[in-house]
């Protein structure tokens, strides 16, 4: 499919969400964008999202405002807010703005939500190149269940397509390169959205600008892993995921369970990062204005699974405030390796709270990350055997950069509670 030709590798980048909740404006994308261009695009690092709400002029935080006015224009498509982001002055949009990213060598994405807005509809405005009207096409009983911003479209109207198609025309005008929709890939509401991800697709694929699509919130339903697979490129396994450890102790399953369903341009997605300094406008995750409460090695243990799993990492601090720890974390390139290099990634075992994750890459070298997810301190072993080999091998520890010695049999190690080991077995 063409479209995975988009994202052959798992994207890295960062997102205003988990710092700035709805309110990121235009001067905090700019100093984000620049960080990532001076210290993280050398590593791969190039993605940068623009999260919700970014046409409401009021937002403050992560709490929406219900049923406010919308920055939008007369074809029903809405527009970036201009008292926050004033480049867009004089229905410019984005178009400054993602030059500037591109400029630094970076790539531009925003968060849209599913649908049109409720007051397009209610004002009944017009539809770029159709005769029909936003009234005409909104279903106004397909609403999000935590924002008031929208309606769903209804895919069998005539109207439908031709909004959408309008909607990622303009997004091409403006320099996007990667769309996070959201409200549409829940479990319980998937099977009423497909066909509004079928008309995003199609607007996608003829709007001609190569973008990128992620769909949001999870859980998205195992059960439609090839409906998944032939629409995006990366869809979110989990609800929105914060710095709590019963998040992540959770997302092991997550992946195990969704581990077959991966490969070049479509990657289940482990959500957010919620490293560095979070929360700085925003109240979700039962905390405002915080660092991280992940302890330094839970970090490491999120960190490693989402690399060995291949999840996309996508960043969701504040990244002009890392510390020397939180930029060690997204610069460790054995990691990123793995994340974007490796094959065969699977989960070698599980008993109880203890796991094994392993890959492989094309130069005969294996990864092994072993967990300790459980309250007390275990003793976590893999077989040499489990991991493809039969002759003695070396090992380096990949979080410690350095050589460990030699495996004869098998590898043990004693792991405190909620902590990893990584290492490369060559």
């Amino acid at each position: 499919m063409k479209h995975h030709l988009l994202a052959s590798t798992p994207p890295l980048g960062w997102n205003s969400w988990d710092c700035y909740g709805a309110s990121v404006t235009e001067e905090e994308v700019k100093g984000n964008a620049d960080y990532m261009s001076k210290y993280l695009k050398k590593y791969g690092w190039e993605y940068v999202v623009v999260d919700i709400q970014w046409y409401e002029p009021g937002a403050n935080s992560s709490m929406y405002r219900p049923f406010v006015p919308l920055e939008m224009d007369e074809y029903s498509r809405l527009l970036p807010a201009v008292n926050r982001f004033p480049s867009a002055e004089g229905g410019k949009g984005f178009k400054e703005l993602a030059d500037y990213v591109h400029g630094l060598g970076l790539k531009f994405g925003i968060h849209i939500m599913r649908g049109i807005p409720r007051q397009a509809a209610h004002q009944n405005t017009a539809i770029l190149n159709s005769s029909k009207t936003a009234r005409d096409i909104a279903h106004p009983n397909s609403i999000c269940p935590w924002n008031t911003d929208m309606y769903g479209v209804d895919a069998s109207k005539e109207g439908a397509q031709s909004y959408y198609n309008s909607l990622f025309e303009l997004y091409a005008e403006w320099g996007v390169d990667f769309v996070k929709v959201d409200d549409i890939a829940a479990s319980k509401l998937y099977t009423t959205h497909l066909d509004e991800i079928k008309l995003i697709r199609h607007a996608i694929d003829h709007c001609g600008r190569d973008m990128v699509l992620s769909l949001s919130p999870g859980p998205a339903p195992l059960e439609f892993s090839k409906e998944l697979t032939e629409h995006a490129n990366m869809w979110r396994m989990t609800d929105d995921y914060w710095d709590l450890w019963q998040l992540l102790y959770d997302m092991f399953e997550r992946c195990e369970k969704w581990s077959d369903y991966r490969g070049e341009g479509y990657w289940p997605d482990c959500d957010m990062l919620p490293l560095g300094h979070i929360g700085i406008r925003s109240v979700d995750g039962g905390a405002q204005d915080r660092w991280t409460r992940f302890t330094k090695e839970e970090q490491k243990t999120m960190m490693t699974l989402w690399s060995i799993f291949r999840s996309p990492l996508m960043f969701g601090g504040e990244l002009r405030d890392n510390d020397d720890w939180t930029l060690s974390l997204l610069t460790n390139e054995h990691l990123l390796y793995v994340n974007q290099h490796s094959h065969n990634n699977r989960q070698v075992y599980r008993e109880d709270d203890k796991v094994v994750w392993s890959a492989e890459d094309d130069q005969g070298n294996s990864y092994v990350a072993l967990f300790n997810i459980g309250e007390e301190e275990k003793l976590v072993t893999v077989k040499l055997e489990d991991l493809g080999h039969t002759d003695t091998k070396k090992y380096e520890d990949i979080w410690d950069n350095q050589e460990v010695g030699e495996i004869t049999e098998k590898i043990e190690v004693n792991l405190k509670p909620h902590s990893t080991k990584f290492y490369r077995v060559y």
